[in-house]
C-alpha cells in the first residue's frame, strides 16, 4: 500500500476529495497547496467518453496555450539551406540534416520537439525507431512536418503543447506553473478544454467530458465542476 507523506497529508487537509469546485476555486486551491521547493507544474486531466480502440476516436493534436507553459522547450529542426537559416532565426536550438540524424542515432537527443521540412523526411524516416518511442517523430498532422519551419519553431517556443488520449480515454497535459497568476492559469485551462471539446469525435453519444481534475506536481488533485465548461 502506498504511504502518503506528511507534506501531502497536510496539502489534503480540509479538502473535500469528492466535491467539484469552480475553475477559479480549483486554481486557487492548487496554487495555495503547492508547497514544494520548486516551481511546480499545474497539470490537467480530462476523462473522456471515448473508445481509443476506434480509429476515429484516437485523439491527438496540438494546443497553443495563450500564456505559455512556463517551460523552455528545446527544439530540433531537420532542414537545409534557407529553411535551416529560417529555423535558426526563429530560435531553434538544433538545426541540421545528416549530421543531426547521426547524433540522434547515437542517442544524443537533447531536445523536446522535433520539426522537419517535407524534403527531409527521407532522412528523418530512418530515425523512427529512436524518435517514435519518445513521441518525438515529426508528424504532418501535428504540424511538425512543414515547410513553414519558422512558424513551427515559434509556436513550440511560445507555449504549444501536444495532447494524446490514453487507452482509458484520459487526456492530460501541463497548463502552466504555480507561479503563474490565477488569471493566466484559468485562461490556459479554458483553452485546453476548448480545443479538446472541438476535437470531439462525431460518433460520440451522450456526455463527452466525464471528469476534469487539476493538480500540481507534488500537490493534491482537485476536481473541477463541469458546469464551468458547459457550451
Amino acid at each position: 500500500m502506498t504511504k502518503i507523506g506528511k507534506r501531502l497529508k497536510k496539502a489534503y487537509e480540509n479538502l473535500d476529495a469528492v466535491a467539484a469546485y469552480s475553475l477559479e476555486e480549483a486554481v486557487k486551491i492548487i496554487k495555495t497547496r503547492a508547497t514544494a521547493k520548486f516551481d511546480e507544474t499545474v497539470e490537467i486531466a480530462l476523462n473522456l467518453n471515448i473508445d481509443t480502440r476506434k480509429a476515429d476516436q484516437s485523439l491527438r493534436g496540438m494546443i497553443q496555450l495563450p500564456n505559455g507553459t512556463g517551460k523552455t522547450l528545446r527544439v530540433a529542426v531537420f532542414a537545409k539551406d534557407e529553411k535551416a537559416k529560417e529555423a535558426l532565426a526563429a530560435g531553434a536550438d538544433f538545426v541540421g540534416t545528416d549530421d543531426l540524424a547521426d547524433k540522434v542515432q547515437k542517442g544524443e537527443i537533447a531536445f523536446d520537439r522535433c520539426i522537419a521540412t517535407p524534403d527531409m523526411m527521407l532522412v528523418v524516416g530512418k530515425l523512427g525507431k529512436v524518435l517514435g518511442p519518445k513521441g518525438l517523430m515529426p508528424n504532418p498532422k501535428l504540424g511538425t512536418v512543414t515547410p513553414n519551419v519558422a512558424e513551427a519553431v515559434k509556436a513550440a517556443k511560445g507555449g504549444q503543447i501536444e495532447y494524446r488520449a490514453e487507452k482509458a480515454g484520459i487526456v492530460h497535459g501541463g497548463v502552466g506553473k504555480v507561479s503563474f497568476t490565477e488569471k493566466a492559469l484559468v485562461e490556459n485551462i479554458k483553452m485546453f478544454v476548448e480545443v479538446i471539446n472541438k476535437a470531439r469525435p462525431s460518433g460520440i453519444k451522450g456526455a463527452y467530458l466525464k471528469k476534469i481534475s487539476l493538480s500540481s506536481t507534488m500537490g493534491p488533485s482537485v476536481r473541477v465542476d463541469l458546469a464551468d465548461f458547459a457550451s
